[in-house]
């Protein structure tokens, strides 16, 4: 005869298994994902309230540049900053975080262009203090994110000045092709 507490005892059981056996679902705010990273990376760009505090501290080092991009092209950054004459500026002269030479970013929002195991786009499109820009493609900053091993990377950075796209690894390879006559890539 099955006593209440043994019933009770085998559907727990049953249950703490199958719990066990399913994998958990994914947190989607999870520290490691793409859409988390730039809420981090424009939240703190945010702080500066339009006085020029903005998001070069994504770029602004070569360990900056390690913790946030991908390695190829922090690797392309750093040959094409090897082939920078001394005392010119680099090759990227301007904050992409903010898409602009004096940052002002008050808020921002986020759309996700495509995401799959191993690459995402993430469009964000920026708010800021002073009037909004002549140009609305000019507000909007694309990621290109890859997977490397459990982290989650940014691979490239795309925008417009002016209504002409830019694209941060196009600036490098264009700087390194200007330098040596041959490709960056």
């Amino acid at each position: 005869m099955i006593t209440r507490r043994s019933l009770v005892l085998t559907a727990a059981t049953g249950l703490l298994a199958g719990a066990i056996s399913r994998p958990a679902l994914a947190d989607p705010a999870t520290p490691v994902d793409p859409r988390s990273i730039l809420t981090a990376i424009y939240s703190r760009a945010a702080i500066g309230k339009g006085d020029g505090g903005g998001g070069g501290f994504v770029v602004a080092t070569r360990s900056a540049r390690a913790r946030y991009l991908s390695q190829s092209l922090a690797t392309l950054w750093l040959r094409a900053d090897a082939h920078t004459p001394k005392g010119d500026v680099g090759p990227v002269d301007f904050d992409p975080v903010a898409n602009s030479q004096e940052p002002d970013i008050k808020s921002f929002t986020m759309t996700t262009e495509s995401f799959n195991s191993e690459r995402a786009t993430i469009a964000v499109t920026i708010f800021g203090h002073d009037p909004p820009r002549v140009k609305a493609a000019d507000a909007i900053v694309r990621y290109d994110f890859v997977l490397e091993g459990p982290q989650w990377k940014i691979d490239d950075i795309r925008g417009a000045s002016d209504g002409e796209p830019w694209s941060i690894r196009g600036m490098l390879m264009d700087a390194l092709r200007d330098s040596s006559g041959k490709t960056g890539r």
